[in-house]
């Protein structure tokens, strides 16, 4: 009786373009994931940047006096104004992470952290806002401001705030321009076809085993791998479901908390905390010995 069946030629010829659709496809998915990666690499490396350079230089609002005697800074002030620009930090990549993640999937989640970390009239503010990164990015370079530091430093701060700005439009170029439907349609339905009329093709081959019963398995096999190429180049298309955006919020909150609650420059040389009128007694007296050293 006549043998269904199809020759390998077709087949043979038409490999090398299945191959570099998938190999084309794959490549561009995993440089948008690679690209926001990087986008959350930066986040991660100048949050912590600038709570540095803030933590380091709080109280330079205007030069040492003539006497060239450091200026008295209230330690209480200090930890309030750092831990509020530190919140604010964090309240900025928790915000661009909701912005980008599935509308509803940590919307609940979102809220509660907010108004569990933030003043109640700073997260409705950041809540109810049409953009909720530009407003807490906002509220981060409001905090910058309100530093008592020279202006010239306030501005090398406020950088990390434009590269912020970039991450984030960089991020929405990615979320609202994924690879092209059409793309995507045509490599699915040529593997398909080509997977569903690869056994009539491997009929033949094949004929040398019990009823052809090797086919089966090798057809498995080899969809199994083929498909597999196609849903990883599907998962990486759309990076900001698979990153682990809550871990990465979660580190920058607790860095940028640790680098805040670091002593200030002019602790080591007068680590006398001014409070009481017996502190500022014994702050001018370590003043004066050092003086005395040096002279």
């Amino acid at each position: 009786f006549q043998v269904v069946g199809l020759p390998m030629i077709p087949f043979t010829i038409l490999t090398p373009s299945l191959g570099l659709l998938l190999v084309f496809r794959t490549n561009s998915s995993y440089t948008r994931w690679d690209e926001a990666r990087k986008f959350w690499g930066l986040n991660i490396n100048h949050t912590r940047d600038l709570c540095r350079m803030a933590t380091s230089w709080y109280g330079y609002q205007l030069p040492k006096s003539r006497d060239g005697l450091p200026p008295v800074i209230d330690p209480v002030k200090r930890e309030e104004d750092l831990k509020h620009l530190s919140l604010c930090t964090w309240a900025f990549v928790r915000s661009m992470k909701r912005h980008l993640s599935p509308p509803g999937e940590d919307e609940e989640d979102f809220i509660a952290e907010l108004k569990s970390r933030l003043p109640a009239e700073q997260a409705e503010k950041v809540i109810t806002a049409a953009h909720r990164p530009n407003r807490a990015l906002y509220d981060l370079s409001v905090a910058i401001e309100k530093l008592p530091m020279h202006f010239m430093r306030k501005n090398e701060i406020n950088n990390n705030l434009s590269i912020f700005e970039d991450t984030l439009g960089g991020s929405e170029r990615l979320l609202s321009s994924p690879v092209p439907l059409f793309y995507s349609r045509h490599t699915a339905r040529f593997l398909s076809t080509w997977l569903l009329l690869l056994p009539f093709a491997l009929y033949d081959p094949f004929k040398g085993s019990w009823n052809h019963i090797s086919m089966i398995p090798a057809t498995a096999f080899i969809s199994l791998c083929l498909f597999g190429i196609e849903e990883l180049a599907t998962q990486l298309e759309e990076p900001f479901t698979i990153l682990p955006m809550q871990g990465f919020c979660d580190k920058i909150g607790a860095n940028c908390d640790e680098i805040v609650s670091w002593s200030g420059q002019y602790d080591d040389e007068f680590p006398v905390i001014v409070k009481t009128f017996e502190d500022s007694e014994r702050l001018w007296d370590r003043v004066l010995t050092k003086f005395r050293k040096s002279s």
